[in-house]
């Protein structure tokens, strides 16, 4: 069994309660599939958990801090910019700096495969920047491109924040009518967006994470506690209030 957690956003207070999470149902195995920072107040303590899990993918905000911050509006912008002062902190010791950097530069993955599943921050066609939303379905031209891209029956993915599941047939399933799990049958081809564990978009402020068998994927939300997050970013000195009141709606 596989957990994936994926948009954690530096949300110490939702990692922990996923994390406890997943070792009350005795998963051993967890993968991030990337922005483990961005947004959120402790980008540092953040970091420092990706050694512990088995892999992490490198999302769009690692990806935008190590290098140019495309398509972000101004409140990411303004994030990103907090984060990366956050990481240069000089009062952290030079040799923490350094391994926070080697981090996202060389610990991070733009794409994983496992036996079943590749495993992208962002879509098959574009593994860090390209949305999968539930629009997206009646998308024939993207989805055929996606499952195209695909070498595996099963993608998993993040980035959206909205977690459900876009089978090759066709429609998007929201985890609510895949309540017993969605089993991939032999022959097809599903993308699993695992939703976020930091910054919930779906009108459910409980972070979301996904498991794995490889053949049934469940979907979990598990409530944190969301005003201590909310208090941190605003007392940051450089987060948008934005990016704490969207916590308590999940949105």
């Amino acid at each position: 069994m596989i957990a994936f957690i994926s948009d954690l956003h530096s949300n110490m207070e939702a990692i922990h309660a996923v994390l406890d999470d997943i070792e009350r149902r005795g998963i051993e195995r967890v993968i991030c599939l990337g922005d483990v920072i961005g947004y959120g107040p402790e980008p540092v303590a953040a970091l420092k958990l990706v050694d512990q899990w088995e892999a992490c993918l490198r999302g769009n905000h690692e990806e935008a801090v190590l290098y140019v911050a495309e398509d972000f509006n101004d409140k990411a912008r303004a994030a990103l910019d907090w984060t990366r002062d956050q990481l240069n902190d000089p009062s952290l010791p030079r040799e923490e700096r350094y391994a926070l950097w080697g981090i996202l530069g060389d610990v991070m993955k733009v794409e994983i495969r496992l036996d079943s599943a590749l495993l992208v921050h962002g879509s098959p066609r574009d593994p860090i920047r390209e949305y999968m939303l539930p629009k997206d379905a009646r998308d024939e031209k993207k989805m055929r491109d996606c499952f195209a891209r695909m070498d595996r029956p099963a993608c998993f993915v993040g980035h959206s924040h909205v977690p459900g599941v876009y089978p090759e047939a066709g429609g998007f399933l929201p985890p609510s009518e895949c309540k017993d799990g969605f089993t991939l049958r032999s022959g097809e081809k599903a993308i699993i967006n695992a939703g976020s564990v930091g910054q919930p978009r779906d009108g459910d402020n409980r972070a979301s994470y996904c498991t794995w068998d490889g053949e049934t994927v469940n979907f979990h939300r598990v409530p944190y506690d969301y005003e201590t997050t909310m208090k941190k970013i605003l007392q940051s000195g450089g987060l948008p209030r934005y990016l704490a009141d969207r916590l308590k709606v999940g949105r």
